[in-house]
Parts: C-alpha cells; sequence; structure tokens
C-alpha cells in the first residue's frame, strides 16, 4: 500500500479496538479463573491470587498480543477497525523486538495516569509513549477523515 491511501488511526477507534480485545481475552481468562479459584477470585484486592491467575491474566495476553501482533500485525480489535502497526519510519512490519518493546511500554505509558495512552489524541501521528518507544504508528486505509502518513527517517 502506497503511503498516501493510508492513515493514523486517533484515540477513539483504538479504544474501540482495545475494548474488543479486552473482551476477547476475557471471555477466555474470566472462566477459567472462575474454574480454578472459585467465585472468591472476584472478592478482594489482591493484584495476583496465584500462580495460575498470573499465568491466565499476565503471561496468555501478553504472548496471545505478541503472536498476534507479530502473525497479523495487528489484535483482533484492531483488525475489526482495518488498522495495523506498522514501523514509524518505513512502513514496513515492526521487528519482534519493537513489537515487545511496544507490549512492555504500554505500562509506562499508563503509569502517569494514563497519560502515555491519551498521547494518542493529541499527537501529531497518533503515536501514544508506547508507539513512540517502539518506533511504530497504528495506521489503516483511508475511510474518513483523510490524514497523510508519511514515513520520516528523523522521526
Amino acid at each position: 500500500m502506497e503511503a498516501e491511501e493510508l492513515e493514523y488511526v486517533g484515540f477513539w477507534s483504538r479504544v474501540g479496538a482495545s475494548l474488543i480485545d479486552t473482551i476477547l481475552i476475557g471471555i477466555v481468562i474470566w472462566p477459567l479463573l472462575t474454574a480454578f479459584y472459585g467465585d472468591a477470585y472476584w472478592e478482594g484486592a489482591s493484584m495476583v491470587k496465584g500462580p495460575m491467575d498470573f499465568l491466565l491474566s499476565w503471561v496468555f495476553p501478553m504472548v496471545a498480543v505478541l503472536v498476534f501482533w507479530v502473525a497479523k500485525q495487528a489484535t483482533p480489535g484492531k483488525m475489526a477497525i482495518s488498522a495495523r502497526i506498522v514501523d514509524a519510519k518505513t512502513g514496513a512490519a515492526p521487528s519482534t523486538g519493537q513489537f515487545i518493546g511496544r507490549y512492555l511500554a504500554y505500562f509506562l505509558s499508563g503509569l502517569p495516569l494514563g497519560m502515555g495512552i491519551f498521547w494518542v489524541a493529541f499527537d501529531g501521528r497518533k503515536q501514544g509513549w508506547h508507539d513512540k518507544l517502539a518506533g511504530t504508528v497504528v495506521v489503516r486505509q483511508k475511510n474518513r477523515k483523510p490524514r497523510p502518513v508519511t514515513f520520516d527517517q528523523s522521526h
């Protein structure tokens, strides 16, 4: 696809994609957590209630997201809005290292009251801090409000 055919994906579209992903992951892990820990799992404030909780709530989502990113450049939520993650400089598929860095950078983006996530709404290239740190952008074919995409080596 030529750069002129693409637009950066904005905040609300990405929120929608994230909600889709959260629901899909939840459909898989919530029944398993309840089966393993019982209804008591949903009571209390403990962040991790045991090894199975850690595997299902932290490891499985990370692996699932990374597998989708490497295979499709998108999670199911991003696919639902026809978006994909590309290298910010070249427009090509990011490296596995970029994807891993992007995933880990989500935690940094969320720390200061989610400012790194909300940054997508204000950034000219619609990059969150996780995108900036990993050198990625989220794009899709133009379909509504055109926003030209340029792959500039200086970013």
